[in-house]
């Protein structure tokens, strides 16, 4: 009689009671820091006017965040490992809302540089620590699938909401209270999350080296920093020197990772197949869309005269298909197969990118917006799939740190792709053709272009921004096609890494 009855009392206390209110906290954090990673961009030219940073500072007050973010997951994720998952998102989602009113008040560059310093310090412990509690909320493998894929659904929707959110913001209101948005969201998880979340930890962490902090913090700022500084400057003394400190702290890292016997991240778990392959998968698709991602919002708004609330209505496709193939991903792998799901969606993303390379000022909003919602539903699928792999191959007690891998993953390949394609395009944007009597300041960016149309006679305005809108638009095409390209090599990569890869439950 005993033996019949234990299955059942196992699969209830697999079920926690509350586990799917405990997700809906958990999501409001991804949504936050989704949210507050897009509204930035939408707000910088409000910023410029009113703080006036130099050029060099208002590329840290846009870098900076994500920079110290970058440097410092894999940390927060083993810190959060270690003193608890339910602890460390409390604690940072009350920093992050609280620092989130100091980037609202700022009053110098100087200033705004630091907020954003501190907020990518509290963002560092959101997101590995949202999807370490789903790894230990949901011990059903369909369940988890479904989990993760809300999971992803609303860091897609985000991207969506923000632009949208803020667009509406800066139409009506000071650029600060895009920050302010983030204080109602903050309350709600912290109130709710003390009550319905499970706190969780490995039980034998071993001690948070701090050394492997600093080497991981000085690696990945230096390595993100030198690539930005490469692909906008000329590779210098200055970035070189970055590179090698950078690429040197790294190295200690890992080898210092390899000799503890508790180490900060088990670099054993790069050996697994499935979880090599889908965190590499990751950082080559964020590599190829990023430079998509950072230019359409410009050549919504400064090539095809959209205002700011428009043109993120406009990006909204892209959110709807991420939303939607996030929610039946799992199940696709696991009637199909993991490789077919991550390498069709990256694959659909390839072609999509490849279409836009014929975008012009002319274009009609059906094809681009036909081509945003196959980006989207390709995405939703590659990255709901890969996180579940992450997830499913480490053990619970370790899914902290496993998680922030993931997120870095993200985080580097948004920097490398925001460099490295942004290059191209910023490269042939430079060598437009203009008037003579064209101010210098045009052919640094394509705002400061229309800026400069402002203070010119009528003919010579109209002859350059026409010139410094066809060569912006031809440097996106190179750029979508460069990032089409890796998306598709992606695809055939995750065809052969994800051989064999299985979902738990799966038949």
């Amino acid at each position: 009689m005993t033996s019949t009855l234990q299955p059942a009392v196992a699969t209830e206390t697999e079920k926690r009671p509350g586990r799917w209110l405990a997700l809906a906290v958990l999501v409001l954090a991804v949504l936050l820091v989704a949210v507050d990673a897009t509204v930035l961009g939408l707000a910088t030219p409000y910023i410029s006017e009113d703080l006036r940073p130099t050029g060099t500072q208002l590329l840290w007050i846009g870098d900076v965040y994500s920079f110290v973010i970058a440097g410092l997951l894999v940390s927060m994720g083993s810190l959060g490992d270690r003193i608890g998952r339910k602890r460390i998102l409390l604690g940072g989602a009350t920093a992050f809302g609280a620092i989130s009113v100091l980037n609202a008040y700022a009053t110098t560059p100087g200033m705004m540089i630091a907020a954003r310093a501190l907020l990518g310090v509290a963002g560092a412990t959101l997101m590995p620590a949202t999807l370490a509690l789903i790894r230990n909320l949901f011990h059903d493998p369909r369940e988890r699938s479904f989990a993760v894929g809300i999971w992803g659904a609303t860091a897609s929707a985000g991207t969506a909401v923000g632009p949208i959110t803020g667009g509406f913001l800066l139409e009506h209101f000071w650029w600060g209270s895009v920050f302010l948005i983030n204080l109602p969201v903050m309350a709600v998880l912290v109130l709710v999350g003390i009550r319905t979340l499970p706190e969780s930890r490995n039980p034998d962490p071993g001690p948070w080296d701090l050394v492997s902090v600093v080497l991981s913090l000085v690696g990945m700022v230096s390595v993100v920093y030198a690539v930005k500084e490469a692909a906008t400057h000329g590779l210098t003394g200055v970035t070189a020197a970055a590179a090698l400190l950078g690429t040197a702290a790294l190295y200690g890292f890992v080898r210092r990772q390899l000799t503890m016997p508790k180490p900060l991240l088990d670099m054993r778990l790069f050996r697994r197949r499935g979880f090599g392959g889908a965190v590499l998968a990751d950082l080559l698709t964020v590599l190829g869309m990023s430079g998509l991602v950072f230019f359409l919002s410009q050549f919504l708004q400064l090539v095809q005269g959209r205002r700011p609330f428009e043109a993120g209505l406009a990006e909204l496709p892209a959110a709807v298909g991420a939303v939607a193939a996030g929610l039946v991903a799992g199940r696709a792998a696991r009637r199909y197969s993991v490789r077919a799901v991550v390498s069709g969606g990256l694959a659909a993303v390839g072609v999509a990118l490849a279409a836009l390379t014929m975008i012009s000022q002319s274009t009609g909003y059906p094809i681009l917006g036909a081509a945003l919602l196959v980006v989207g539903i390709g995405a939703g699928l590659s990255f709901t799939v890969t996180a579940d792999v992450i997830l499913s191959s480490v053990p619970k007690d370790q899914a902290g740190a496993a998680s922030a891998v993931s997120e870095t993953a993200y985080e580097l390949g948004a920097a490398l792709g925001i460099a490295l394609l942004g290059s191209i395009v910023m490269g042939v944007y430079r060598d437009f053709a203009a008037p003579s009597g064209t101010p210098a300041a045009a052919h640094e960016s394509l705002g400061a272009a229309v800026e400069a149309a402002k203070t010119m006679p009528a003919h010579p305005a109209t002859e350059m921004l026409t010139a410094a809108r066809d060569s912006f638009t031809h440097g996106l095409h190179l750029a979508s096609g460069a990032g089409a390209a890796v998306l598709l090599a992606t695809a055939v990569a995750a065809w052969f890494l994800l051989k064999n890869q299985k979902l738990e439950g799966a038949v």
